[in-house]
C-alpha cells in the first residue's frame, strides 16, 4: 500500500488502528522497563497540577493588561515546559483511561484563564462593543467606536471618564476621552459569524459580566474543541493526542483569558476536517462556518481537498463552504452602508504583510533573500505546498495536509500574535506531529517579546523551522530506512 502523505510514527500516532498496534509500552526506550499504568497516571496528574499552578501564576500575575509582561514571559515559558512534560508522561497511560484524563485536565487548564482580566490583549472589548451596537439595531461595519453618532451607547466600562485615562489598556479619543477598545477610529474587521457570536454573548450575558462573558465563552469553546478532538481521534487515532490542544498553555491564555474569537473558528474547523473525508458537503458546510468566524481557516481548504480526484467531490466541498460564507455575509451586506471588510486591508498593512520590511514579517525569508523578494517568495512557496498537498495528500487524513499548509504559512509569514496559532495547535492534536508546536510557541515569543526583545521572534521562528525539518527527517528515515531523509510530501511504498 502506498501512503501519499507522511504519517506520524510514535506513541501518539493518530492513524487508524495505531492505538491497538502500538501500545504505550511500545513507546518505552529499548532496554528500559515500561512504566506501570498507575505510575504513569500519577506522574501525569502531578505534572498537570504543576502546569495548572504555573498558569495560575502567569494569568494572575500583575493587574490586568500589561504591554511589557516580563514576569508573564517567564511564567509562560515554565508553563510550556510543564505542558511538554505532561504530554510525554501521558504516553504511559493506557488509551482507554487517557481520554477521561485529557478531558478533565483540559477543563482545569482552560479554567485558569478565567481568574483575571485579559492580560496581553484588549480585543475582547471590541467584541463587547460590536455586540452592543448590533443589539441597538446598527450594523457594526458602519461606525467606528469613536464615532459621535454612537455616543449614546457608551458606558463607563468601555469608555471611562477622562480622569481615568492614561492607562496602557486605554486608547485616546478625538474628544479627549478614552476607551478600552483598541483602534477606536477604525471600523471592525470581524467576519459575520464572529459578529453573530458577539451579539449572542451580549444577549445572554448579565449586564455586569463585562469581559468575563467572553472569557467564559472562550472556555466553553475550548472544552468543546477538546471533546470534538477526542471523538474524532477515538475513531481514527489515539485520544491521547487531544492533549496537545487540551493542555496547551496557548488555550487558557489566548482562547480564555484574552478571549480571542479565533477559538470560535477552531471548533468548526476541527469538526469539518473530521467530516470532510466521509461527507464532503457536510464537511465543506462546517468549514464555511469556520471561515466565516475567522478568515484564517481558509488555509484548511487544500487539506480538505487532499487526494481528491473527482471534480464532483472537490466542487461539493468548495461550493458548500463558499455558500455558507456568502449566506452569512449577505444580511450584513444588505443592511450596511460601509464595506463589510472594514479595517481588514488597513490591518494587513499595519502588521507589515504588504511590506516585507515592516513589523518582523517574513523574518525567515528575509534571512536569505532581499526584503523586496520576501512576499513573492512566500506566495510561490505557498502555491507549491498547496498544489502538492492537493495532489499527493491522503484523502482519509485531511488534517495532515491542513497542518502542512497552515504551518508553512506561519513559518513564511511569521505572525506576531500568538492567538493566530490556536488553529495550528488543534491541527497538531489531530495529526500528532508535535514538532509543529514549536511554530505555535514562536508566535507566543513574538507576541510577548515584541517590545522588550524584538529580535527574539527571529530566533524563535528559526528554531521552530529547524524542529519541523528535524521531525520531517526522522519520520522520513522511519518510513525509508535505506534513505537519509524521506520525501517531504511524496508518499513511500
Amino acid at each position: 500500500m502506498t501512503h501519499r502523505f507522511p504519517h506520524h510514527a510514535g506513541a501518539l500516532d493518530p492513524r487508524p488502528g495505531a492505538a491497538a498496534s502500538r501500545p504505550p509500552e511500545a513507546a518505552a526506550a529499548p532496554g528500559r522497563r515500561p512504566r506501570r499504568p498507575r505510575t504513569a497516571t500519577a506522574t501525569t496528574a502531578v505534572l498537570l497540577a504543576a502546569l495548572t499552578a504555573a498558569l495560575l501564576l502567569a494569568v494572575g500575575a500583575g493587574s490586568g493588561y500589561d504591554p511589557n509582561p516580563r514576569g508573564l514571559y517567564w511564567c509562560y515559558t515554565l508553563s510550556w515546559a510543564l505542558f511538554a512534560a505532561a504530554v510525554v508522561a501521558l504516553r504511559g497511560v493506557p488509551a482507554r483511561r487517557a481520554a477521561a484524563l485529557v478531558l478533565a485536565g483540559g477543563v482545569v487548564v482552560a479554567a485558569t484563564g478565567l481568574i483575571a482580566a485579559p492580560r496581553t490583549s484588549t480585543d475582547s472589548y471590541r467584541y463587547a462593543w460590536d455586540g452592543r451596537v448590533q443589539a441597538a439595531g446598527i450594523s457594526p461595519y458602519d461606525h467606528a467606536p469613536a464615532d459621535p453618532a454612537l455616543a449614546g451607547l457608551r458606558d463607563s466600562w468601555l469608555f471611562p471618564p477622562p480622569g481615568a485615562c492614561g492607562k496602557p489598556d486605554l486608547s485616546p479619543l478625538p474628544d479627549d476621552g478614552c476607551t478600552r477598545i483598541n483602534r477606536p477610529q477604525v471600523h471592525t474587521i470581524y467576519p459575520p459569524a464572529s459578529e453573530l457570536y458577539f451579539l449572542l454573548v451580549h444577549a445572554v450575558a448579565p449586564a455586569h459580566a463585562r469581559h468575563k462573558a467572553f472569557q467564559v465563552g472562550g472556555a466553553v469553546l475550548a472544552v468543546a474543541t477538546t471533546v470534538a478532538l477526542l471523538l474524532i481521534l477515538r475513531r481514527s487515532g489515539d485520544p491521547r493526542a487531544a492533549a496537545y490542544w487540551a493542555w496547551c498553555p496557548a488555550v487558557p491564555m489566548d482562547a480564555v483569558n484574552n478571549a480571542h474569537v479565533d477559538v470560535l473558528g477552531v471548533l468548526p474547523a476541527v469538526v469539518a476536517l473530521g467530516l470532510t473525508y466521509r461527507h464532503r458537503v457536510a464537511g465543506g458546510t462546517v468549514l464555511g462556518l469556520a471561515v466565516a468566524a475567522k478568515l484564517l481557516p481558509a488555509l484548511l481548504l487544500p487539506g480538505a481537498l487532499s487526494g481528491v480526484r473527482r471534480v464532483r467531490d472537490a466542487a461539493g466541498t468548495v461550493a458548500a463552504a463558499a455558500a455558507v460564507v456568502a449566506a452569512l455575509y449577505l444580511p450584513y451586506l444588505l443592511v450596511s452602508h460601509s464595506s463589510v471588510l472594514g479595517y481588514l486591508g488597513g490591518y494587513a498593512h499595519e502588521e507589515g504583510y504588504q511590506d516585507a520590511g515592516g513589523n518582523n514579517r517574513y523574518v525567515l525569508l528575509r534571512l536569505v533573500l532581499p526584503d523586496s523578494w520576501a512576499l513573492p517568495a512566500a506566495v510561490v512557496a505557498m502555491a507549491a505546498v498547496v498544489v502538492q498537498v492537493i495532489r499527493r495528500g491522503d484523502p482519509e487524513r485531511p488534517w495532515s495536509g491542513a497542518l502542512v499548509v497552515t504551518g508553512t504559512a506561519f513559518l513564511l509569514l511569521t505572525p506576531g500574535y500568538s492567538w493566530y496559532a490556536l488553529l495550528l495547535v488543534a491541527l497538531v492534536a489531530l495529526d500528532g506531529r508535535w514538532e509543529w508546536l514549536g511554530t505555535a510557541a514562536a508566535g507566543a515569543v513574538a507576541c510577548l517579546s515584541r517590545d522588550t526583545y524584538p529580535s527574539a521572534a527571529t530566533g524563535a521562528y528559526a528554531i521552530a523551522a529547524v524542529a519541523v525539518l528535524a521531525g520531517l527527517a526522522v519520520r522520513g528515515r522511519e518510513r525509508n530506512p535505506g534513505r537519509r531523509i524521506g520525501p517531504l510530501l511524496a508518499g513511500s511504498s
